[in-house]
């Protein structure tokens, strides 16, 4: 499967965090060559439901998911969205092999990354820089007889760079200096989240309250900092402002109940983004709601749906108030192998409907050596924001291909990774003046991970 899926993507292109880790049993299987019996042993550690807390290359299948027992649930993601059971495998999702230290009856969890980066884009729009991208998460969880009570949050310290943020080709959303952000994408606030969820059982799983002055709405997939699909990937989406752009939204409540197959959800929320000033927490508001149903059919699958209604999301549109609507289909294995694939379409009131497509994958080829790639295509009418110019509001449907690498070398509890990326895009012809006829780009990365 996983070679089918990630020859798709190619082929495209060319045109939970709270796992506990109490009850590790050892796995039977032969031992690797030139492997000791203690290396073994903690190459084959597994968590009670299944997951492997280190690679393990003796199952070329994949398959030691089909016994998982029944109170395995799926991965969770940013704010209550939902990821494969696998995402958080053997190797490679966000939260895999962070920390996690018992306090009493609270179990603690510190997951992060630091990445130092340098990009580069061709072409009039072009530039480049040397900046470092960072997220740091802190939760505390505990279950009880009745349900669970976690607390959560995320940090980064991404305002310490220029608020114009770092070169991304074609990237538009927020503003800087009271311009908007075009060709660039704008850094995250230190505040991404601060929020606390409590489940209690019902029925076959658990009607769950979240909420908070710092977090994420039922909303679209997983932001994608948290699929395993986008792991080592050191840009963010050229959509992002079209599937993930309320990860982080100042007022949240949401409401569901969610059980091992499915989950529905609703959300109140504050429709406006963030505004420049990154280091403080905004005024929380409750103008604009959404509603997501997730199914996750089997270990390895996450399917969502979502539609919400802003009230006036951007600060470049105002009195504009914006419909959206995504689709996705998330797909992990044991062995490191994840995709998605999604869909998008925000309809601004008044105006006008633009849609956005993403296919993305990330495949872990063995304990050090990693394969990534990402596919987008957007209508965008934001590439011209002087109202001056003739192309200010037109719609272009621009395309991003992006292929890369990653060399993982695990440091104690930490892994590094290093590697890089390289882009083309495709656009009309109409933007040859602005862009060049055939802009590129790349970015190179040193990342630092809690967890290996």
């Amino acid at each position: 499967m996983r070679y089918a899926l990630f020859a798709l993507l190619t082929a495209s292109a060319a045109p939970a965090f709270a796992q506990d880790h109490t009850g590790h049993d050892m796995a039977g299987m032969e031992s690797m060559p030139g492997m000791d019996h203690g290396a073994m042993a903690a190459a084959q550690a597994k968590d009670k439901c299944g997951r492997v807390l280190a690679p393990d290359f003796s199952d070329p299948e994949g398959t030691s998911d089909i016994m998982l027992p029944a109170a395995c649930l799926p991965a969770e993601g940013s704010g209550t969205a939902r990821l494969p059971f696998w995402n958080d495998g053997r190797y490679g999702g966000m939260h895999s092999n962070g920390l996690h230290l018992m306090s009493g009856k609270w179990m603690l969890m510190a997951h992060g990354a630091v990445s130092a980066q340098y990009s580069k884009a061709t072409g009039p729009r072009g530039d480049d820089k040397v900046y470092v991208t960072s997220m740091a998460m802190l939760m505390a969880q505990r279950d009880t007889d009745w349900g669970r009570v976690q607390l959560k949050s995320m940090l980064s310290l991404e305002p310490a760079m220029d608020a114009a943020g770092y070169p991304n080709l074609f990237a538009t959303g927020e503003t800087a200096g009271g311009l908007p952000l075009v060709d660039r994408q704008h850094p995250h606030d230190l505040f991404m989240e601060l929020a606390a969820r409590v489940d209690v059982n019902a029925g076959p799983g658990s009607l769950f309250l979240y909420g908070g002055p710092v977090g994420e709405p039922a909303l679209g997939p997983s932001a994608f900092m948290h699929r395993a699909s986008a792991s080592y990937n050191p840009e963010p989406p050229i959509t992002h402002h079209w599937f993930d752009s309320t990860h982080i939204t100042y007022g949240v409540i949401t409401a569901g109940y969610a059980a091992k197959t499915w989950q529905v959800e609703a959300s109140a929320f504050r429709g406006a983004e963030p505004d420049e000033q990154r280091w403080n927490i905004e005024t929380p508001k409750l103008d604009s709601w959404s509603v997501r149903g997730t199914l996750t059919p089997s270990p390895r699958w996450a399917l969502q749906a979502s539609y919400g209604e802003m009230k006036q999301p951007e600060a470049t549109h105002p009195g504009e108030n914006e419909h959206r609507f995504t689709a996705s289909a998330h797909y992990a294995d044991p062995r490191g192998f994840s995709a998605m694939a999604a869909f998008s379409a925000k309809q601004r009131v008044p105006g006008a409907t633009l849609s956005a497509w993403l296919a993305e994958a990330n495949w872990n080829l063995d304990r050090a050596n990693t394969l990534f790639g990402r596919f987008e295509n957007v209508a965008n009418d934001e590439l011209f924001p002087d109202h001056h110019d003739p192309l200010h509001d037109v719609t272009f449907r621009v395309s991003k291909f992006q292929l890369g690498y990653a060399r993982r070398i695990p440091l104690g509890r930490f892994q590094l990774a290093l590697g890089g990326s390289g882009s083309l895009y495709a656009k009309p012809a109409a933007l040859d003046a602005a862009y060049g006829k055939s802009p590129m780009g790349y970015t190179l990365f040193a990342k630092l991970k809690l967890g290996n």
